[in-house]
């Protein structure tokens, strides 16, 4: 079955990161978010797996619900 890959996967992450916050450069809160939500889910489309997803939904909302505990 697949799994997630939560190993480091990128080629170059340095230069992904530059280029997701270059996208994000003097855009409104609003367009960030669609643009993240677009991104999303092109990235879910390429993933298409549906165990797959949810295993990186749930690791997802595991870590904002963590963060926000720790920040309550």
């Amino acid at each position: 079955m697949p799994r997630l890959e939560l190993n480091p996967n990128f080629t170059d992450p340095d230069a992904f990161y530059a280029a997701l916050t270059e996208l994000h450069r003097e855009r409104s809160e609003a367009e960030s978010e669609r643009i993240n939500a677009r991104l999303i889910l092109l990235m879910a489309n390429h993933i298409g797996d549906q165990q797959v997803l949810e295993e990186a939904l749930a690791i997802a909302g595991q870590a904002t619900h963590d963060t926000a505990k720790r920040t309550a």
